[in-house]
């Protein structure tokens, strides 16, 4: 995550960081808690792929926040340019990101026999986090 710094020189945190890291550890308390669950009712497979759904969940949500801050930076350093430019390894990560969590769940399902739901819903912890995050912050009201 960058930091951005104001008009007096003071580093100040980007807007919405507190949200961003509220929402991964949320994902990592959630697929925890769920996968704790199923280990209670001696389901240690499904256990097993809740937990490999929300790490990757949690990875997912790193690098697509990394790739924002980096697409953001480029953005406001081409600000004045007529026709600012993407680099191309913007699109290729992106596409690498999706694709390579598709691979290990093909990878963990197919050899290590983990079912393939649990892995979805351990995906979904990433869902659930950012839902929860969003009603905290509604609740909490605006920052002054």
């Amino acid at each position: 995550m960058t930091i951005q710094t104001n008009s007096i020189d003071q580093a100040t945190p980007p807007i919405g960081a507190a949200t961003e890291h509220r929402i991964a550890w949320l994902t990592l308390l959630i697929g925890g808690l769920a996968a704790i669950a199923a280990l209670i009712l001696h389901r240690p497979l499904f256990a097993a792929g809740l937990t490999i759904g929300t790490i990757l969940a949690w990875l997912n949500f790193r690098w697509l926040a990394r790739g924002l801050d980096a697409l953001v930076a480029q953005s406001t350093a081409q600000s004045s340019a007529e026709k600012p430019r993407v680099p191309i390894s913007t699109y290729f990560f992106a596409v690498f990101r999706y694709t390579l969590i598709a691979l290990a769940v093909c990878v963990i399902f197919k050899f290590l026999y983990v079912p393939l739901v649990s892995m979805i819903l351990g995906l979904c912890a990433l869902g659930a986090a950012a839902i929860a995050a969003s009603v905290y912050e509604v609740l909490a009201g605006p920052k002054t």
